[in-house]
């Protein structure tokens, strides 16, 4: 397999903790191919940095010339760049780059370092205002960098906005903690908000911002979009510092590795908004979804109960009272009779009004709702269902502690115009693994087998629309029973020979 390749101009550290000794041990971590351009050579230990010597940027404009025939990048990740010539070397870099193909630019002003030696005066940080923000794909400051980057105090959120790059993420390893957890806030196209981790009470921090950018930078380089990149870089570098260790008299290096992206505990929560508050997810002792019948009308609902359904979901597209209300009453009605959990789509004061016991929320209607509505629907004690479809919307929708996630579209769906990519049966047993709560599977499940294969993956419940068809009496019988792993009587033992090996 071809790994990616990504370039980390960045400078050395003789103490092999921070740079791109740090850039290498990420890389390894996220399975990319690092090539090396030398920005600067740095004297320094774990106590302090002594020396510092930027690059000719002829050399290193030789460098990435060198590389770009053989080796053309799919992301750049810039570290400790030494002074205005080195900085518009390398906006040359990626001009000419991206004259022949898109090329993800992360980067991550290196500043000062932690034991206190600063290595960007103010001409420098205006070359980065000049010339690397404006063609940053992502940038990575802690609050001090962001701040000086910036040229402005206060709120992060607000200092992030005047940081002109596609996306920016503020992290907040050297700030104070927000109940018990570092918040880095992340700005982008697609996602805003607080990512929050518990901090690790570790002394052996050296190179974590190299780390979390060098990670980004390697997410993207995958195809992660900046969002997404931006929450596994988070997990990356949190799992870095649980293995940092101590290499000398000072703070000792973080230790990037494989495996992080399968720990459940450093999947982050992520704000809604710009007040930081996230609710774990609660531990609950809950039935089983099972089949998750999604219909339109009260009518429909009485059917599939009556086939055997125990989960349904009232979605109906209209806010005409008149109509809805009177559906409303008589699906609760109805599922209360029968001991089936209801969630309703979209209408949750009307279904708290009537007596809803859950209801179904996308993500674009959860933020409409802002803050104080957030707040009223947690506190109304509805159960909540929300469609996620991203890291970053798992992250956010875990904020709430909802009774359910729902994870899609597994398969290509025709029931409504989506944005995203079919998630495929791995990212939903990923999603299973990782998501703390339960997990339903939904999109694009015509046949009973995509059910089975869908509740193999150890979900929660599992979504059927289309394929209820018109008599569900008819229907559900081998749904509910590929919903529960096992097979359709039709298909028969598997052979032998198709056996997966032990």
């Amino acid at each position: 397999m071809t790994r990616p390749i990504v370039w980390s101009i960045a400078g050395t550290d003789s103490g092999g903790g921070a740079g791109l000794a740090a850039d290498l041990r990420m890389a390894d971590a996220f399975g990319v191919h690092l090539c090396t351009v030398v920005s600067a050579i740095t004297a320094q230990h774990s106590g302090a940095v002594t020396c510092v010597e930027p690059v000719r940027p002829e050399l290193l404009l030789a460098q990435a010339d060198a590389l770009a025939d053989d080796m053309p990048p799919a992301a750049i990740k810039t570290g400790l760049l030494g002074g205005v010539a080195q900085v518009h070397a390398v906006a040359r870099i990626v001009d000419r780059l991206r004259e022949r193909a898109p090329v993800a630019l992360i980067v991550d002003p290196v500043l000062g370092a932690t034991t206190g030696a600063r290595f960007a005066d103010d001409d420098t940080l205006h070359a980065y205002r000049e010339a690397l923000l404006p063609r940053a794909s992502l940038v990575t400051p802690n609050r001090r960098e962001a701040e000086r980057l910036a040229a402005a105090e206060g709120p992060v959120p607000a200092v992030a906005r005047r940081l002109q790059a596609q996306a920016a993420c503020v992290t907040g390893g050297d700030s104070a903690d927000v109940g018990g957890r570092v918040l880095d806030w992340l700005a982008s196209e697609h996602a805003q908000g607080w990512l929050a981790s518990p901090r690790v009470d570790t002394p052996h921090h050296h190179g974590s911002g190299c780390s979390f950018a060098m990670a980004a930078a390697s997410a993207m380089a995958l195809g992660f979009v900046a969002a997404d990149a931006v929450v596994l870089a988070k997990m990356a570098t949190t799992h870095a510092l649980r293995h940092g260790y101590r290499a000398g008299a000072g703070a000792g290096p973080v230790h990037a590795q494989g495996g992080f992206a399968a720990d459940p505990t450093l999947l982050p929560l992520m704000s809604w908004g710009e007040a930081p508050r996230v609710q774990p997810p609660a531990a609950r002792a809950q039935r089983r979804l099972g089949l998750y019948a999604i219909v339109d009308s009260a009518d429909r609902v009485a059917d599939v109960l009556a086939a055997g359904v125990r989960t349904l979901q009232l979605r109906m597209k209209t806010s005409d009272d008149s109509k809805l209300r009177p559906a409303l009453q008589a699906a609760i009605a109805a599922c209360r009779d029968a001991g089936a959990e209801l969630f309703v789509n979209d209408h949750w004061r009307l279904a708290h009004e009537l007596g809803a016991a859950g209801v179904h929320l996308g993500q674009e209607d959860l933020l409409a709702l802002g803050e104080d509505g957030r707040r009223a629907l947690l506190d109304s004690g509805l159960a909540l269902g929300i469609s996620s479809h991203s890291l970053w919307e798992l992250c956010r929708a875990r904020s709430l502690a909802p009774r359910y996630v729902a994870c899609g579209p597994v398969w290509p769906t025709l029931t409504k115009t989506m944005p995203w990519r079919p998630q495929g049966l791995d990212n939903l047993a990923w999603w299973q693994r990782m998501a703390g709560v339960p997990v339903v599977a939904i999109g694009g499940i015509l046949e009973p087998w995509q059910a089975q294969a869908a509740a193999r993956c150890g979900v929660d419940g599992v979504c059927v629309v289309r394929a209820l068809g018109d008599d569900p009496g008819k229907t559900v019988p081998a749904f509910e029973r590929a919903a529960r792993g096992l097979p359709h009587p039709s298909l028969g033992p598997a052979s032998a020979a198709s056996r997966a090996p032990s």
